[in-house]
């Protein structure tokens, strides 16, 4: 029996309802969750080929062109770009390829919505400005602290009654297509929920900018470089030398634990390379449990002890330090000293009252 070919409508429903499951799931890491977006992406890449073999859309028409029913199908490259920026990936170098797929697609449903002109004022300046400079398009423009927190803000205040909107309107049976509503309030839900889309596109992509910043500042070694038969075997051999150490080890270190292979005395008994000797193998044993850092092998007082007998402690200070010492009566040469240089400063005071030296301000 021959398969039916696929319509549009059942390849978008699938993509949908996969989408939707995979919004509810948190597992984003695990191999199912990867099997299931990559489901989902390609039943939005089959209904992107169906639209275009079908001529769907065309440039020559305008939004009352489009059946009520056809609008959702606008949003299947926003779709792709929404999953697209979930895809696991590796590398820097594979998260910026996966990033560039995802702006193209931005970049489709955008031009799409441009065409049949469902942009909101705000909407069309901020489109003009990414087709300015893609690369470097920002929601906020403002370096100024105070103006990009007041457009924060302003931002918060727009998608918080787009989102109050779509939640009424979804929770309203006349707004429901299955619940046969009426078309003008299914219409205007499906272009309400364009209009948010289109936002959030815009947020996307200045998300995307910014996540490129990022990767542009990754380590080059991080990304994949040309290389030769030569390096992928010095990298290999690099790669199982270090499995056999578990320590890092210096230059310096490594030479001279290379040295240090092989006997450690020649034939007549003469040392090859430096070694420890040891007592025995019970002192080993009490080494191993010691601890890591040097134990004190005196008190404080004996160390004041030893460095006051070797000189090293300079004493007095306070009280001390004004004391003058007993002299000896005994020592006659001390005593002519002491009254010599005591007439000497007399005579130097008589001879050079105070102030005598200053001359400079005397007029």
């Amino acid at each position: 029996m021959e398969q039916q070919p696929r319509t549009l409508k059942s390849v978008f429903a699938a993509a949908e309802a996969k989408r939707i499951s995979l919004e509810n799931s948190y597992d984003t890491i695990s191999p199912a969750y990867q099997d299931d977006l990559a489901e989902a992406l390609k039943g939005y890449e089959d209904c992107i080929r169906i639209i275009s073999d079908i001529s769907l859309f065309s440039p020559n028409e305008t939004l009352e062109d489009i059946n009520t029913s056809d609008l959702p199908y606008l949003l299947a490259s926003y779709r792709m770009a929404e999953l697209l920026q979930k895809v696991r990936t590796e590398s820097p170098l594979d998260r910026k390829a996966a990033l560039d797929v995802t702006k193209e697609a931005y970049a489709r449903f955008l031009h799409l919505v441009d065409s049949y002109s469902l942009f909101s004022e705000s909407d069309r300046k901020l489109f003009e400005r990414y087709t300015d400079d893609p690369d470097a398009f920002s929601t906020i423009t403002s370096s100024d602290p105070a103006m990009r927190r007041n457009a924060k803000i302003a931002n918060f205040k727009v998608e918080k009654e787009m989102k109050q909107k779509l939640e009424y309107m979804r929770r309203n049976p006349r707004y429901l297509d299955d619940g046969g509503g009426d078309e003008e309030a299914v219409r205007e839900l499906y272009l309400a929920d364009i209009a948010w889309n289109i936002h959030q596109t815009f947020q996307g992509l200045e998300g995307i900018n910014r996540e490129m910043e990022v990767i542009a500042q990754a380590p080059v070694a991080l990304m994949p470089q040309e290389t030769t038969i030569e390096d992928d075997e010095r990298r290999r051999k690099a790669s199982v030398d270090s499995d056999m150490y578990s320590a890092r080890l210096d230059g310096p270190l490594q030479a001279s634990l290379a040295g240090m292979k092989g006997p450690l005395l020649s034939k007549q008994g003469k040392p090859l390379r430096p070694f420890t000797l040891t007592a025995n193998r019970q002192e080993i044993q009490q080494g191993v449990f010691r601890s890591g850092h040097n134990l004190p092998t005196m008190s404080i007082d004996e160390y004041l002890d030893e460095e006051r007998r070797r000189g090293n402690i300079i004493e007095g200070g306070g009280e001390a330090s004004g004391r003058q010492p007993e002299p000896d009566e005994d020592n006659y040469e001390k005593a002519d000293a002491e009254t010599m240089k005591a007439r000497e400063w007399d005579e130097f005071v008589e001879n050079n009252p105070k102030g005598s030296g200053n001359t400079l301000n005397r007029g």
